[in-house]
């Protein structure tokens, strides 16, 4: 299967809790595309004593898992793209929606 997943919060328990499902996801055999949108950009610079986003979100990348940023949001925030959470487009959002199987969004 393939599944989309759009990130749009940047409470540290719904973003973790969708990688979580994401990395679920690709030991299952699946490929997983996640977007992040809106205040989910933020995902990357979240900290939290129970919930280490960072750390499940370079575990899904680890397994293969696609994560893609939004540039206008990120430019909103004075921020930038990583390693780990590229620049993205409307294009590549759609992209993801239009090639996946299944769509969620946190």
């Amino acid at each position: 299967m393939k599944l989309g997943i759009v990130i749009y919060s940047n409470d540290p328990e719904t973003v973790w809790n969708a990688f979580r499902l994401g990395f679920f996801s690709r030991k299952q055999g699946d490929a997983v595309s996640v977007f992040l949108l809106g205040k989910g950009v933020e995902a990357e610079s979240l900290v939290s004593e129970k919930f280490d986003v960072t750390g499940q979100m370079r575990s899904f990348s680890a397994l293969g898992g696609s994560i893609l940023a939004c540039g206008t949001c990120l430019k909103l925030r004075q921020s930038e793209g990583s390693d780990i959470c590229p620049v993205s487009t409307m294009q590549d959002l759609y992209a993801l929606i239009r090639d996946s199987d299944k769509v969620l969004s946190f």
